[in-house]
């Protein structure tokens, strides 16, 4: 549920200002929805605590500045996403690399080296998944992968609504999801976990930019 921007306003300024009751207020409004947040992304209660928390504490750090951010709801979000997306990166074992010439997406497996062949086949079919998506749901997700263009900016050069690249930016997560989902299935004795962490890193690298405009 989206809270008043005045109530958040009013209390970025008295954050600016020192006042400890103001962020304490900011951070009891704000923490239910960011953690549960993070839990889309980390599934540990500990993590997804630990990240809220961090990101709290460089506002309040950072208040000075407090007043500079012009949706703070919006940068809270996003921030969290960051944090999160860290902390996978950090501690898993699954990693999903952007071939920066070609942009070509390849899922390696950083503690098994070995495994590298098995991880370039799943990077070929997630491309050749990419060239198979319908052309308007192709051109929505290259624009935004390659492009960096956000989805409104899309909507506006192609003449389509923002909820239309919305649908055609989740249609491409779906299809490139089921390439990863049907490859683990055959190749993986722990599937469950691995489908589940494989497709939350395909999603968060390849729509990295997705959330900043929300």
């Amino acid at each position: 549920m989206k809270i008043d921007l005045h109530i958040i306003r009013q209390l970025q300024e008295a954050i600016a200002g020192n006042s400890q009751k103001a962020f304490e207020n900011l951070y009891r409004l704000f923490f239910p929805r960011l953690y549960n947040f993070s839990l889309l992304y980390v599934h540990k209660k500990e993590a997804a605590e630990e990240i809220v928390n961090d990101v709290m504490v460089k506002i309040w750090e950072k208040r000075i500045t407090i007043n500079d951010i012009d949706n703070l709801e919006t940068y809270l979000f996003v921030a969290v996403k960051n944090h999160s997306l860290n902390y996978l990166n950090k501690y898993s074992h699954y990693h999903v690399a952007i071939e920066p010439e070609s942009g070509l997406a390849e899922v390696i497996n950083l503690n098994d080296p070995q495994k590298d062949l098995e991880w370039k086949e799943i990077s070929f079919k997630l491309n050749l998944a990419v060239e198979q998506l319908p052309d308007q749901c192709r051109t929505v997700f290259r624009l935004i992968k390659e492009e960096g263009f956000k989805y409104r900016q899309v909507a506006e050069i192609l003449g389509i609504s923002p909820r239309t690249v919305e649908t055609q930016l989740f249609r491409a997560i779906k299809k490139l999801d089921a390439v990863v989902n049907i490859y683990v299935e055959k190749s993986s004795p722990t599937k469950s976990n691995n489908t589940t962490l494989l497709s939350l890193l395909l999603a968060a690298s390849l729509f990295n930019n997705f959330f900043t405009t929300l």
